[in-house]
């Protein structure tokens, strides 16, 4: 899949000189709903003779609409994740387009000439909901007037499952835990990646060592808790069960920092500087303050028997 980076006003000779079918979106988390858009874009580009092409941005548009902190934004899928799943689902190009003021303020009508037809789109494929600039205006029910018969316009339903799969769900399930929900509005497990590193062999010294993970800011975590997890090794591909919690560690201590920390089981590999990615599999329980650091053993020890009693069921 080719990757192109547009910014406003874009360089034209960078373009795709050939017909495609864009799917249109932001696309975060790439969701069910999402891959609905661009399954069926793919099927438009298959029936134009074009290639696939899906558009997102480099940054959520409530950085310029709500002036948001970029640093302090969350992702579901930060945008390597996003391009490769974007790839996995079979697009065959990407635009990257740089979401700044000047796109921002272009109008229904030139955001449409440029980032449409200027792509050489003989059809696009978008999200009922999806928008193009100012709601009330640049919306798909008017997107015909702005169009112009110059391409085809494939709209999608949005996708329900007792209630609509969108990526406010899903953030809305993963501040509570459930990443169970989550998995099932994505139509994949929930995935965090980071880098092993060394932290204060805590585990270790209580028969319970860990994984300490350190992972992107702009990547949103489930809620602190106590999780079944499965742990891939990108390195090797080689993948073990687990549970991780995410918390302040109270136990030793106040105004610690919030760490992602894994046990692996039937694991003792030194693997520090490994890059790892972790399937979120099931809620156990909620971060608690102990008063003894036997009362947390004893704690672990229930929470390794009901993730080994997890994966044997679901296995």
């Amino acid at each position: 899949m080719k990757v192109i980076e547009l910014a406003e006003p874009y360089d034209k000779s960078v373009i795709y000189p050939g017909k495609i079918v864009l799917a249109l979106g932001f696309f975060d988390g790439v969701h069910r709903g999402h891959q609905a858009v661009i399954l069926a874009a793919k099927e438009q580009a298959k029936r134009l003779n074009a290639k696939l092409a899906v558009m997102t941005f480099d940054r959520h548009p409530s950085v310029i609409f709500q002036r948001k902190d970029p640093a302090n934004l969350q992702y579901l899928t930060p945008l390597e994740e996003k391009l490769a799943h974007f790839k996995a689902l079979g697009a065959e190009l990407a635009y990257v387009v740089k979401f700044d003021e000047k796109l921002a303020h272009l109008a229904p009508q030139a955001f449409i000439d440029k980032y449409v037809v200027g792509l050489n789109a003989v059809g696009i494929t978008a999200g009922q909901d999806y928008t193009y600039g100012p709601h009330e205006l640049a919306n798909m029910q008017n997107i015909a007037k702005y169009a112009k018969d110059r391409f085809e316009i494939n709209c999608v339903a949005l996708l329900e499952d007792g209630g609509k799969v969108g990526s406010t769900s899903i953030r809305a399930a993963l501040d509570k835990g459930e990443v169970e929900r989550a998995e099932k509005y994505l139509g994949y497990p929930y995935e965090t990646t980071g880098i092993v590193v060394h932290g204060f062999e805590r585990g270790r010294k209580i028969g319970f060592p860990t994984l300490n993970i350190e992972t992107s800011n702009d990547k949103r975590l489930p809620a602190p808790g106590v999780y079944a997890v499965e742990v891939k090794f990108n390195e090797t591909k080689e993948s073990f069960v687990g549970m991780a919690s995410i918390g302040y560690n109270e136990t030793f201590g106040q105004d610690l920092a919030k760490t992602l920390e894994v046990n692996l089981f039937d694991f003792s590999d030194m693997v520090y500087g490994q890059k790892v990615t972790v399937s979120w599999k099931k809620y156990l329980r909620p971060m608690v303050k102990f008063a003894t650091v036997d009362e947390l053993i004893a704690q672990l020890k229930l929470d390794k028997q009901a993730t080994i009693n997890y994966f044997e069921k679901i296995n």
